[in-house]
């Protein structure tokens, strides 16, 4: 039956017999919403194309005791965003665009409230937490080994001891994202100056030089963004001309509801850069290409098999670990010289992929474990009656 559609003068009226998602987020200043808009309509019209009614809907516009709600949706015709009332929703993906948001406690209820409807499914419901990544994967024998080293800074005294064991470190905010606040040290004991500090600023980076431990950590937490912070273990990753590179992977759940990758990109480090991330200067680039460059045919192929399974073992862990309902997540990967595979960071709440081929796929792989999950409670219904 086709979605039936009726107009007023001040809000759209709909009634349905498809299922419903709900993109979810918060409310601007303007009463409207935030977040990607251009992803955002891109996810409604696969919706359309996948037999789903899809609307934005704020945290305020949660009410669950109506049977309809606001909501937002993009209009075709004339390329504008509209509110209209929506059917309740059978799933709500979880698009809240910031930390601090999601942590306000009136979003928190909100939240909960959905994770506890009976008839609503709602997926990937918070931010990760890069500590609490770490913790979740070392719990497990199988995904242990893709840690690199990784403490709490805490103090200038756990600094230097962790500088003993790894002359390079990685600082980086616990809750950060796109790169910033992150900084290296180097340990160079044959320098008059021993500690190098580098920083990333805008599309560059800047070294700092001292002599001593002390000052070293006066330095870090100039150039720190004031939160809490984690020391890792360096490594030295494989190169294109001179720049590393890592691997992007996006895993989603497919129509069985189960873990499986959507697809692999790379992100090469810009000249001047610190890290591969795109706003801090790198450059998205085709991985086989860069493992082919630096390992030769034969042994790039065995890594991406490699890459692969053991993304899907991570996915799976960090779920576990997390306790909740997950759908997508975005990793960071490393290759180490020698082939060896890192693991850097998730996060759950994946940036839009710039590759056209996995673009595609990751809107309709939404869809497909939204389905999923809808036919999982049918049918549990069903086996009660």
């Amino acid at each position: 039956m086709e979605l039936e559609v009726s107009q007023s003068p001040t809000m759209g009226y709909l009634t349905h017999s498809k299922p419903v998602m709900a993109i979810l987020t918060i409310e601007d200043d303007l009463h409207e919403f935030r977040g990607n808009r251009n992803n955002f309509a891109d996810l409604i019209k696969a919706g359309r194309d996948s037999g789903f009614i899809a609307y934005v809907l704020t945290t305020n516009q949660v009410k669950l005791s109506q049977k309809r709600l606001k909501g937002f949706t993009f209009s075709e015709e004339t390329k504008t965003w509209v509110q209209k009332l929506f059917p309740l929703p059978n799933v709500v993906y979880n698009r809240i665009p910031q930390r601090e948001d999601e942590l306000q406690p009136v979003v928190r209820k909100k939240l909960n409230a959905l994770m506890k409807h009976p008839q609503i499914h709602l997926f990937n419901p918070a931010f990760f937490n890069k500590w609490s990544l770490f913790e979740w994967l070392n719990l497990s024998r199988t995904t242990k080994p893709f840690i690199p080293t990784t403490r709490r800074l805490v103090t200038p005294v756990g600094l230097g001891r962790m500088l003993r064991k790894h002359s390079f470190l990685y600082l980086k905010p616990i809750s950060g994202k796109a790169g910033m606040g992150i900084m290296t040290i180097k340990l160079q004991p044959e320098k008059t100056m021993p500690y190098r500090l580098k920083y990333q600023e805008k599309k560059k980076s800047v070294t700092y030089r001292c002599a001593n431990l002390a000052k070293l950590w006066v330095r870090i937490k100039k150039q720190g963004t004031g939160e809490a912070y984690i020391a890792q273990q360096g490594i030295e990753l494989a190169s294109y001309q001179t720049r590393p590179f890592d691997l992007r992977a996006l895993l989603q759940k497919n129509q069985r509801g189960q873990w499986d990758i959507t697809g692999i990109g790379a992100r090469l480090a810009g000249t001047a850069s610190i890290t591969t991330h795109v706003p801090r200067g790198g450059s998205i680039e085709d991985p086989e290409k860069l493992l082919i460059h630096f390992f030769g045919h034969e042994q790039a192929r065995k890594i991406l098999i490699h890459v692969r399974n053991n993304a899907l073992l991570i996915a799976k862990q960090i779920e576990r670990g997390s306790g909740s309902r997950l759908g997508e997540m975005s990793m960071d990967l490393g290759v180490d010289v020698s082939g060896q595979v890192w693991f850097f960071e998730a996060n759950s709440k994946p940036m839009k992929f710039d590759e056209q081929h996995i673009r595609k796929k990751s809107l309709e792989r939404i869809y497909h474990y939204s389905m999923y999950l809808i036919k999982q409670h049918a049918g549990r219904a069903a086996a009660k009656s």
